[in-house]
């Protein structure tokens, strides 16, 4: 049984103040993604780690597991990913069955923050803690992510939600950017003690998430479903009922099944080049942790720019080329990252900015393309088969970086094996009729599709 919703007939002026409001959910969680996930939290875990394990040859226990200091968080990543797969299509199928995504989102996005505070009080060995932190806040993350996503179709007209997709993009960079910024002048100023500094930090992404959350939800709105559980009990077995029916009913939209592959393929792909830069700069390349901050702002300011051009191509080119466009880059920057030479800071430099200029495009658009081949009524449950690859949640990129790791021991093999990702994105992408696709799922087909 689908959930069909009331079609939203806002006038003009309301809908555009919900589309503002919406912006600031991305610029309010966004901080988690840059200050947490991206620069603080990995080493920090990781140092922590070691000096429980009395050093970087001893092993630490979580959930069963005796690991080295140096795997503990990688392991938490794809512990957290797994139970993300798990959880955001339950958390998915609830917000659309009972309507009451404001709800959902505000709870989600609160804990996921306080568990983000948290992190200010994971000192000396407390590997443990912070470790449990990690698990519930990226998992809540992620969820939030699914409801949050589930709204562009109710927000805006086929014919904008390129442009609404990629404007929330571009502002979520500027507001993780700015958070970082502010956060890594602390870090380097040298004020403070660098644990306490970075204990501040993370802390600050969740108080900075939790602040920003409240004007989407004084912004934002529910719908009207036409079947609502009054029990919390009735309302999350129903939402399980629901969660299959969706995985069944993927067999009535081939393509859109398609599209879906083609996404989780090519995103593993960006999400892996993001979380590994860093890495690669630092053990293959040999370049400071200057040049790797450094870079890192850089990218977030430039994509902002970069999800809004990508945006206005779109509307010349249409969404799927550009898209497809965008794949071309990501294919030539990891061919070109594999000759960089050590040392080489300025070419580093020019790979990112590359990076930046597609980055948000390449998901903002892949966000506007899927809300279009959707059927309307359960938005959030198709977008928690959507969010299982996205921000933090590369578990085919991962596991591809730790084989190639370990049967060549080289860096640079291990960049270059993610040409396979956006290859094989790009074939499948080429061969979804995106129209058709629209059509199928009952929507209104753009355009500049």
């Amino acid at each position: 049984m689908t959930v069909p919703q009331v079609v939203d007939e806002a006038a003009p002026a309301a809908r555009r103040r919900e589309q503002r409001g919406w912006y600031w959910y991305d610029w309010a969680d966004s901080a988690f993604q840059t200050t947490v996930l991206t620069v603080f939290l990995g080493p920090y875990l990781t140092s922590v780690a070691t000096t429980a394990a009395g050093g970087e040859d001893g092993f630490v226990s979580f959930l069963g597991l005796d690991l080295r200091p140096k795997a503990y968080f990688t392991a938490l990543v794809t512990i957290s990913v797994l139970l993300q797969i798990v959880i955001m299509p339950v958390v998915g199928a609830l917000a659309d069955h009972t309507g009451r995504k404001k709800q959902i989102l505000a709870f989600l996005a609160y804990l996921g923050a306080a568990a983000t505070l948290g992190f200010y009080f994971v000192s000396g060995g407390g590997y443990a803690l912070g470790g449990a932190l990690f698990l519930l806040a990226n998992v809540v993350y992620g969820s939030a992510r699914v409801v949050y996503d589930s709204f562009l179709p109710q927000i805006s007209g086929v014919e904008e939600r390129d442009a609404i997709s990629s404007r929330g993009w571009g502002f979520g960079y500027l507001g993780g950017g700015l958070l970082l910024a502010l956060n890594l002048v602390l870090y380097l100023s040298g004020a403070v003690e660098t644990g306490l500094a970075v204990r501040v930090s993370l802390a600050s992404a969740g108080m900075w998430w939790a602040a920003f959350t409240v004007i989407p939800m004084l912004r934002l709105r529910n719908r009207p479903v036409a079947t609502h559980d009054a029990t919390a009990g009735r309302a999350v077995t129903g939402s399980f009922r629901q969660l299959g029916r969706t995985i069944a009913d993927l067999r009535r939209y081939p393509r859109t099944l398609l599209f879906l592959a083609a996404y989780l393929i090519y995103n593993d792909g960006v999400q892996t080049v993001i979380g590994f830069s860093a890495t690669y700069a630092d053990q293959e390349l040999g370049l400071g942790k200057t040049t790797q901050i450094s870079s890192i702002l850089m990218v977030q300011f430039v994509a902002f720019g970069g999800a809004l051009a990508l945006g206005r191509l779109a509307v010349v080119i249409g969404m799927k080329r550009t898209v497809l466009a965008s794949l071309v880059v990501w294919t030539a920057v990891v061919a070109v990252a594999y000759f960089l030479q050590e040392g080489a800071a300025v070419q580093f430099y020019a790979i990112a900015f590359l990076i930046a200029i597609v980055l948000g495009g390449t998901q903002a658009l892949s966000r506007a393309l899927y809300s279009l081949v959707i059927p309307p009524g359960r938005e959030a449950e198709y977008f928690s088969l959507y969010q299982i690859s996205d921000k933090g949640s590369a578990f085919l990129g991962s596991l591809t970086l730790t084989l190639a790791l370990q049967i060549t021991d080289s860096y640079r093999s291990a960049i270059v094996s993610l040409i396979v990702f956006f290859v094989v994105g790009f074939a499948l992408l080429m061969t979804v009729n995106l129209p058709r696709a629209v059509r199928e799922a009952g929507n209104e087909v753009p355009q500049h599709i």
